[in-house]
């Protein structure tokens, strides 16, 4: 008995971390992808508190300029803002660090976690009421991202950032970065002025889709990178510049329109829909780039998409909760404008509660006041 033990040990030791139960076998996680994974919560931690520290310094910088959501930049002058832009730097780097290590599909789930600490923190910090089923799509959102974690690849074996740029030059994520990039420009330059005061889904639909080839170009810098720092240097080859490129335009872009969609909408529905929606697009371009589904079986790709299911449940109960907290509203004042007068009196000299005060319900005389739910929930 004591040998068959040893036996096992000594197997898992010299298999990488596979015990094989004569039936099936698992697989352990790598080193490398335990270093991810501590990246990734840690940078969850920060990008998460990070939002309620943009979002304060927004509403400060809002109060003596023009808003980030109507095309100003006055918050650049907040320190406020920068303090909490500094900290999802440092989340970012963390971020970053776990892509060299782990497998987008093990790291992007785990963004989740600041989906927690953003919605407590600004239900504390802001009064922006989450309702108890809020948390409860907060609780399977987690659910779901840890069932994707569980399932997941494991990372694929690259020692060359030429490596990465075949698999970025392949048809299948050409014309996938292709579509990307039509659909974003069409966003900026139609729908985003019409109605992105009105519908989350432009703002956050930019973020993500952008996002998406920022990781993965992220994913191959930081690649380049540990490979430099291990002995290899591959700061000489021009594809390792081209991906550097292609990250600080990306990220450019994300932190500008994230910035109207906190300032324009609620926090604890910008975090949720931003991770659903960054997260599906991460996995499908990583799937397509790196063919992460190449490596696993039916089994395992089914039970990621019920993680998937799950975490989408979770975003649509925490947009039912907001509506069914707010109750029905007239199709009239649908289209009143946002802030018009969110800071004093309505028209009739009917005092209006303010922005950050129950800003989709009802005055206390009863009078409706437009509610954003409806810009806010998926169609």
């Amino acid at each position: 008995m004591a040998a068959t033990a040893a036996a096992a040990v000594a197997a898992m030791e010299v298999g990488g971390g596979v015990v094989d139960t004569g039936s099936d076998s698992y697989r352990g996680m790598s080193s490398d992808n335990i270093k991810g994974l501590i990246m990734a919560l840690s940078s969850s931690i920060f990008i998460g508190a990070s939002f309620i520290v943009k979002k304060k310094g927004l509403k400060k910088a809002g109060a003596s300029g023009v808003r980030a959501g109507v095309g100003g930049y006055s918050y650049l002058y907040e320190p406020l803002w920068w303090t909490g832009m500094i900290t999802m730097i440092v989340g970012e780097i963390a971020n970053f660090a776990a892509y060299a290590f782990a497998p987008a599909i093990l790291v992007t789930p785990l963004g989740a976690l600041s989906i927690i600490i953003s919605a407590v923190l600004a239900h504390i910090i802001l009064q922006e009421k989450l309702h108890i089923f809020g948390i409860l799509g907060c609780a399977l959102c987690v659910v779901g991202s840890t069932t994707i974690v569980l399932h997941a690849p494991q990372e694929r074996e690259i020692e060359s950032v030429r490596e990465v740029w075949d698999l970025a030059t392949e048809p299948a994520f050409l014309f996938y970065a292709t579509l990307v990039v039509a659909i974003v420009l069409v966003l900026i330059f139609h729908y985003v002025p019409q109605y992105g005061q009105t519908h989350i889904l432009f703002y956050i639909g930019v973020c993500s889709l952008v996002g998406s080839l920022s990781v993965m170009s992220v994913k191959a810098l930081g690649i380049a990178l540990k490979l430099t720092l291990s002995g290899t240097n591959q700061l000489i080859y021009p594809q390792t510049w081209v991906f550097a490129m292609v990250v600080t335009i990306c990220v450019l872009t994300q932190m500008n329109y994230l910035n109207k969609a906190l300032d324009t909408f609620n926090t604890a529905v910008v975090s949720p829909i931003y991770y659903v929606m960054f997260t599906s697009l991460t996995i499908l371009a990583s799937v397509i780039m790196f063919k992460d589904w190449d490596r696993q079986n039916l089994t395992q790709i089914v039970t990621e998409m019920c993680g998937f299911v799950t975490i989408l449940s979770g975003t649509f109960l925490l947009h039912k909760t907001k509506d069914m907290a707010d109750g029905p509203i007239p199709i009239g004042m649908m289209k009143l404008p946002k802030h018009a007068d969110e800071d004093s009196f309505g028209q009739e000299g009917i005092p209006l509660r303010r922005h950050g005060d129950e800003e989709e319900g009802f005055v206390q005389d009863g009078i409706p006041l437009r509610r954003q739910e409806s810009s806010r929930i998926l169609p």
